[in-house]
Protein backbone atom coordinates (compact mmCIF):
# COMPACT_ATOMS: atom_id res chain seq x y z
CA UNK A 1 0.00 0.00 0.00
CA UNK A 2 1.62 3.40 -1.25
CA UNK A 3 1.00 6.67 0.65
CA UNK A 4 1.36 9.57 -1.61
CA UNK A 5 -0.05 13.34 -1.10
CA UNK A 6 -2.22 14.78 -3.07
CA UNK A 7 -2.17 18.94 -3.93
CA UNK A 8 -5.00 21.17 -4.08
CA UNK A 9 -5.00 21.00 -7.74
CA UNK A 10 -5.39 17.44 -7.93
CA UNK A 11 -7.80 16.64 -5.15
CA UNK A 12 -10.12 19.01 -6.74
CA UNK A 13 -9.49 16.73 -10.40
CA UNK A 14 -9.93 13.66 -8.24
CA UNK A 15 -12.77 14.92 -5.84
CA UNK A 16 -15.42 12.40 -7.82
CA UNK A 17 -12.94 9.91 -7.26
CA UNK A 18 -12.75 10.36 -3.87
CA UNK A 19 -16.38 10.81 -3.38
CA UNK A 20 -16.87 7.17 -4.71
CA UNK A 21 -14.39 5.70 -2.23
CA UNK A 22 -16.37 7.42 0.68
CA UNK A 23 -19.57 6.22 -0.43
CA UNK A 24 -17.97 2.61 -1.11
CA UNK A 25 -16.21 2.99 2.53
CA UNK A 26 -19.23 4.67 4.73
CA UNK A 27 -22.62 2.60 5.38
CA UNK A 28 -26.01 4.50 4.91
CA UNK A 29 -29.66 3.38 4.75
CA UNK A 30 -30.61 2.58 1.07
CA UNK A 31 -31.17 5.98 -0.49
CA UNK A 32 -29.26 8.12 1.73
CA UNK A 33 -26.23 7.50 -0.63
CA UNK A 34 -26.77 10.76 -2.75
CA UNK A 35 -27.27 12.69 0.46
CA UNK A 36 -23.57 11.53 1.75
CA UNK A 37 -21.75 11.97 -1.25
CA UNK A 38 -22.68 15.50 -1.48
CA UNK A 39 -22.27 16.31 2.34
CA UNK A 40 -18.63 14.92 1.43
CA UNK A 41 -18.21 16.70 -1.83
CA UNK A 42 -19.02 20.01 0.53
CA UNK A 43 -16.61 19.36 3.29
CA UNK A 44 -13.63 18.38 0.87
CA UNK A 45 -14.78 21.47 -1.12
CA UNK A 46 -14.55 23.87 1.70
CA UNK A 47 -11.46 22.38 3.10
CA UNK A 48 -9.49 22.77 0.10
CA UNK A 49 -9.94 26.35 -0.10
CA UNK A 50 -8.40 26.29 3.60
CA UNK A 51 -4.87 27.86 4.38
CA UNK A 52 -2.21 24.28 4.65
CA UNK A 53 -5.16 22.32 3.50
CA UNK A 54 -3.39 18.58 2.61
CA UNK A 55 -4.36 15.37 1.69
CA UNK A 56 -3.14 11.61 1.65
CA UNK A 57 -4.49 8.93 -0.20
CA UNK A 58 -3.17 5.53 0.24
CA UNK A 59 -3.26 3.53 -3.24
CA UNK A 60 -3.08 0.13 -4.31
CA UNK A 61 -4.71 -0.97 -7.48
CA UNK A 62 -6.98 2.23 -6.88
CA UNK A 63 -7.89 4.32 -3.93
CA UNK A 64 -8.21 2.24 -0.86
CA UNK A 65 -8.27 5.43 1.74
CA UNK A 66 -7.71 9.01 2.59
CA UNK A 67 -7.42 11.12 4.91
CA UNK A 68 -7.53 15.45 4.72
CA UNK A 69 -7.46 18.51 7.25
CA UNK A 70 -5.82 21.70 7.16
CA UNK A 71 -3.90 23.61 10.64
CA UNK A 72 -5.85 25.02 13.18
CA UNK A 73 -5.84 28.39 14.00
CA UNK A 74 -3.67 30.19 16.26
CA UNK A 75 -6.64 32.27 17.66
CA UNK A 76 -8.20 29.17 18.07
CA UNK A 77 -11.63 29.36 16.31
CA UNK A 78 -11.58 25.31 15.38
CA UNK A 79 -12.63 25.25 19.32
CA UNK A 80 -15.55 27.90 18.96
CA UNK A 81 -18.38 26.07 21.00
CA UNK A 82 -16.79 23.87 23.29
CA UNK A 83 -18.62 23.34 26.47
CA UNK A 84 -16.62 23.94 29.40
CA UNK A 85 -12.89 24.75 29.54
CA UNK A 86 -10.37 23.53 26.80
CA UNK A 87 -8.04 21.81 28.23
CA UNK A 88 -4.97 23.72 28.72
CA UNK A 89 -2.49 21.89 26.88
CA UNK A 90 -4.96 21.62 24.26
CA UNK A 91 -5.22 25.47 24.60
CA UNK A 92 -1.67 26.08 24.45
CA UNK A 93 -0.60 23.44 21.72
CA UNK A 94 -3.51 25.41 19.29
CA UNK A 95 -1.63 29.14 20.31
CA UNK A 96 1.29 28.26 19.35
CA UNK A 97 0.32 26.49 16.11
CA UNK A 98 1.16 22.93 16.99
CA UNK A 99 -2.29 21.29 16.52
CA UNK A 100 -3.77 20.15 13.17
CA UNK A 101 -7.52 19.69 12.33
CA UNK A 102 -8.42 15.81 10.67
CA UNK A 103 -11.90 16.78 8.75
CA UNK A 104 -12.37 13.30 7.53
CA UNK A 105 -10.97 9.88 7.69
CA UNK A 106 -12.07 7.57 4.55
CA UNK A 107 -11.21 3.71 4.32
CA UNK A 108 -12.26 0.96 1.59
CA UNK A 109 -14.10 -2.10 3.32
CA UNK A 110 -11.51 -4.27 1.87
CA UNK A 111 -8.06 -2.50 2.88
CA UNK A 112 -9.92 -2.03 6.86
CA UNK A 113 -7.83 -4.56 8.68
CA UNK A 114 -4.43 -2.79 6.85
CA UNK A 115 -4.22 -0.40 9.77
CA UNK A 116 -4.35 1.98 6.46
CA UNK A 117 -6.39 5.13 8.72
CA UNK A 118 -4.28 5.38 11.39
CA UNK A 119 -1.12 5.24 8.97
CA UNK A 120 -2.45 7.94 6.90
CA UNK A 121 -3.30 9.79 10.37
CA UNK A 122 0.12 9.19 11.74
CA UNK A 123 1.79 10.50 8.45
CA UNK A 124 -0.15 13.97 7.82
CA UNK A 125 0.13 14.87 10.97
CA UNK A 126 3.91 14.10 11.05
CA UNK A 127 4.36 15.90 7.43
CA UNK A 128 2.69 18.80 9.09
CA UNK A 129 4.88 18.97 12.09
CA UNK A 130 2.03 18.80 14.69
CA UNK A 131 2.13 18.00 18.10
CA UNK A 132 -2.03 17.55 18.28
CA UNK A 133 -4.29 16.56 16.09
CA UNK A 134 -7.60 17.32 16.66
CA UNK A 135 -11.23 16.32 15.42
CA UNK A 136 -15.26 16.63 15.90
CA UNK A 137 -17.44 13.60 15.50
CA UNK A 138 -20.87 13.92 15.40
CA UNK A 139 -21.62 12.04 18.98
CA UNK A 140 -24.62 9.99 17.48
CA UNK A 141 -21.88 8.16 14.96
CA UNK A 142 -21.15 5.91 17.02
CA UNK A 143 -19.16 3.39 14.62
CA UNK A 144 -16.87 6.53 13.77
CA UNK A 145 -16.11 7.13 17.45
CA UNK A 146 -15.51 3.57 17.98
CA UNK A 147 -13.06 3.97 15.00
CA UNK A 148 -11.32 6.74 16.25
CA UNK A 149 -11.00 5.83 19.97
CA UNK A 150 -9.49 2.50 18.53
CA UNK A 151 -6.45 4.50 16.75
CA UNK A 152 -5.69 6.56 19.85
CA UNK A 153 -7.92 9.26 19.57
CA UNK A 154 -9.01 10.48 23.16
CA UNK A 155 -12.30 12.66 23.62
CA UNK A 156 -11.98 15.73 25.75
CA UNK A 157 -15.40 17.57 25.47
CA UNK A 158 -18.37 18.83 23.55
CA UNK A 159 -18.78 21.15 21.00
CA UNK A 160 -21.72 23.18 19.69
CA UNK A 161 -21.89 25.06 17.52
CA UNK A 162 -24.64 28.11 17.22
CA UNK A 163 -27.63 27.39 14.94
CA UNK A 164 -26.56 23.16 15.21
CA UNK A 165 -28.46 21.13 17.48
CA UNK A 166 -25.97 18.44 16.36
CA UNK A 167 -23.24 17.46 19.49
CA UNK A 168 -19.98 17.13 18.41
CA UNK A 169 -17.60 15.40 20.57
CA UNK A 170 -14.22 16.49 20.16
CA UNK A 171 -11.01 14.23 19.87
CA UNK A 172 -7.72 14.66 20.29
CA UNK A 173 -4.61 12.26 19.29
CA UNK A 174 -0.99 13.58 21.18
CA UNK A 175 1.81 12.79 19.15
CA UNK A 176 4.09 13.57 22.04
CA UNK A 177 5.63 10.57 24.14
CA UNK A 178 3.74 10.14 27.47
CA UNK A 179 5.80 11.24 30.42
CA UNK A 180 5.68 11.77 34.27
CA UNK A 181 4.88 15.23 33.65
CA UNK A 182 2.65 14.73 30.60
CA UNK A 183 0.72 11.49 31.27
CA UNK A 184 -1.48 12.60 28.35
CA UNK A 185 1.52 13.64 25.71
CA UNK A 186 0.28 17.14 25.13
CA UNK A 187 2.86 18.79 24.97
CA UNK A 188 5.44 21.27 22.63
CA UNK A 189 8.25 19.00 21.52
CA UNK A 190 11.30 20.79 19.02
CA UNK A 191 10.97 17.87 16.39
CA UNK A 192 7.50 19.24 16.21
CA UNK A 193 8.32 22.51 15.60
CA UNK A 194 5.87 23.72 12.86
CA UNK A 195 8.09 26.78 10.42
CA UNK A 196 6.32 29.88 10.95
Amino acid sequence: MRLRRLNRWQAETRREDLADLYVESVRTRSGEEYRGREAFLRRLTGDIRRPGFALLVAEDTGFAGCVFGFPVGREGTWWEGFCGPLPRNVGQLTASGHAFAITDTVVHPHARGQDIARRLQERLLADHHASLGATLVDQDDVASLAAFRSWGWRDIGEVRRSGDRTVLLALVLSVGPRTATHPDGLTHEDRTQRPD
